[in-house]
């Protein structure tokens, strides 16, 4: 290995573990915890260090909040191989679900954590960037499109139906995941009952 590959693999060691660490500060404290001192303190590096390989908390913040859509629309993505569309948002629902059950951490990171830090993961992208939320969410939205090209649903307006569908998806996993004590039943058959209650609103009489 040469001195070029290995300064690389170092640097990308250590990014990796400013993320790490910065993750675990946003799970234990929220946004509002997250400060470049304390992720330096953690991997026992000085701040100017942290700053080497991010500009700002917000620049790390965005990253993390990447990364967790990027684990939700990989979990999302096999969904496409259900030909019918209808059935495929079922599936859609069924596989967010599964991932909320599966990465509370990161559902909450991504979807439940302090306001604030939402609100600046997703005002500081640049256009054009790859944004795997925007793309999760866009499945969604492509699927319901398809469902009313084929028919299968009467004509109404694709990006509402989609956000009914999401909220509707999002609440179920949101309340199995902060108060299950709450939700009756299984995760997948309760999110199953709730598509099917939606669906019934929008499929052709």
């Amino acid at each position: 290995m040469g001195i070029a590959e290995r300064k690389e693999r170092q640097k990308a060691g250590l990014r990796d573990q400013i993320l790490a660490a910065a993750r675990r500060i946003v799970l234990a404290g929220g946004y509002g915890a997250l400060t470049m001192r304390k992720i330096a303190d953690a991997i026992e590096y000085s701040p100017g260090t942290i700053y080497l390989h991010f500009k700002s908390r917000e620049e790390i913040a965005l990253e993390l909040c990447r990364a967790g859509f990027a684990m939700l629309l990989g979990a999302l993505a096999p969904a496409a191989a259900v030909p019918d569309p209808v059935e495929r948002v079922r599936e859609i629902a069924r596989r967010y679900t599964a991932f909320a059950m599966s990465e509370p951490e990161t559902y909450r990171l991504i979807f439940m954590d302090d306001p604030a830090f939402m609100r600046e993961v997703f005002g500081d992208g640049a256009e054009g960037d790859e944004d795997p939320g925007a793309d999760s969410y866009a499945f969604l939205e492509q699927t319901v499109a398809q469902c009313i090209a084929a028919g299968a649903f009467r004509p109404i307006d694709t990006r509402r139906a989609a956000q009914l569908l999401w909220a509707g998806v999002h609440g179920v996993a949101s309340l199995k995941i902060s108060c299950d004590e709450m939700m009756d039943g299984d995760a997948i058959e309760i999110v199953d009952a709730m598509s099917d209650a939606l669906l019934t609103g929008f499929l052709t009489r």
